[in-house]
């Protein structure tokens, strides 16, 4: 964060050259896989869009709002977020029975 490329910019990882904005998606994905290599799991079966999906579902699972989960994903229509969850009807009347009016 302290490096002279970092002041300034509104990206985490800035591009290495000043007329790159942001690093690629390319470069993302390498460094992705180079974690989950680091911590001796295998890269095949972590991507960088199933750690955007986990991360959304351990927030839905843990506080049941899906408002926040579609906030944080930038859906317009919850149905979406439904669908993208995989939300079930149990999931749903579970969340339902355990709000006490």
């Amino acid at each position: 964060m302290e490096d002279e490329l970092m002041v300034g910019s509104e990206y985490l990882w800035p591009g290495r050259f000043h007329e790159r904005l942001h690093i690629s998606t390319r470069q993302y994905t390498r460094i992705a896989r180079d974690w989950v290599t680091s911590t001796g799991l295998e890269a095949g079966a972590y991507g960088t869009h199933s750690m955007r999906r986990t991360k959304v579902a351990q927030i839905y699972k843990k506080t049941g709002n899906l408002r926040a989960v579609q906030l944080v994903l930038g859906h317009t229509k919850k149905a979406g977020t439904v669908q993208y969850l995989g939300v079930e009807l149990e999931d749903a009347l579970a969340i339902a029975d355990a709000i006490e009016i």
